[in-house]
């Protein structure tokens, strides 16, 4: 009996979710069009995308496999890997992204980032949702600084985080101030932005030595670059709200 209720277990899965297996890399299902999904990422090339300040990307930035890739080598300098941002900016949105890291590795995805010249880093001006694995000695030690977090504002809880080198799917939902984080399918965080709390939670953390930060309404998405260890992004995807 438990065989054969085991079988009709993984045939259900299979009628239940043909798609999440046949689903081509960075290509949207018919529904996802006909719901205004629109790719940020064509699986080939950087188009739509540059780094911080700049022109073009770095060159630690690469399209390897249908998968973006930030390669940092021992020559590699500072303007090779600063963070990369979209060339579009965004208000009310819904983004999806599937990362991996290099066990030890460190990253995020920041938002409504703004390029203002008097601006140096992504991290002036844009939250960030925390990329890293469970095993790092610096962040994922931190409460506020582990995987899944809005860094250094608001805890959240990491076991939904895979270790590194195996994939994850992040998804941030930004409409009117209402803010949410999902990591692997699982809510994380759910908050608002610009109001009193939002800005107290800001005058308690280190980012009130930048009075921009966390201001902005509209602005770029950005994958932070920094310098430990190697980065993959694909399946990159956007809901205008």
């Amino acid at each position: 009996m438990q065989k054969i209720i085991t079988l009709v277990c993984l045939l259900a899965v299979g009628l239940i979710f043909p798609k999440a297996y046949s689903q081509s890399q960075n290509t949207l299902t018919a529904e996802e069009k006909k719901d205004g999904w629109q790719l940020l990422f064509n699986g080939s090339n950087l188009k739509g995308w540059h780094s911080f300040q700049s022109d073009s990307a770095g060159k630690c930035w690469q399209v390897q496999n249908g998968i973006i890739t930030r390669i940092k080598t021992s020559k590699s300098k500072p303007e090779d890997y600063k963070d990369l941002v979209t060339d579009n900016e965004y208000d009310n949105f819904d983004f999806k992204v599937e990362w991996k890291i290099d066990a030890g590795a460190n990253s995020g995805v920041m938002f409504y980032v703004n390029e203002g010249k008097q601006f140096k880093e992504t991290y002036e001006t844009g939250p960030e949702m925390q990329i890293t694995d469970l095993y790092v000695d610096g962040d994922s030690r931190i409460a506020k600084c582990r995987a899944g977090c809005l860094y250094d504002l608001i805890e959240a809880d990491t076991e939904w985080v895979t270790v590194g080198g195996k994939w994850n799917v992040y998804e941030i939902k930004s409409q009117n101030g209402h803010l949410q984080f999902f990591q692997n399918g699982h809510k994380i965080v759910d908050t608002y932005m610009w109001d009193d709390n939002w800005r107290k939670m800001i005058a308690d953390s280190k980012f009130t030595a930048w009075p921009s930060f966390g201001t902005f309404k509209k602005g770029h998405i950005s994958f932070q670059g920094t310098e430990y260890g190697n980065i993959y992004f694909r399946n990159i995807k956007i809901k205008q709200l």
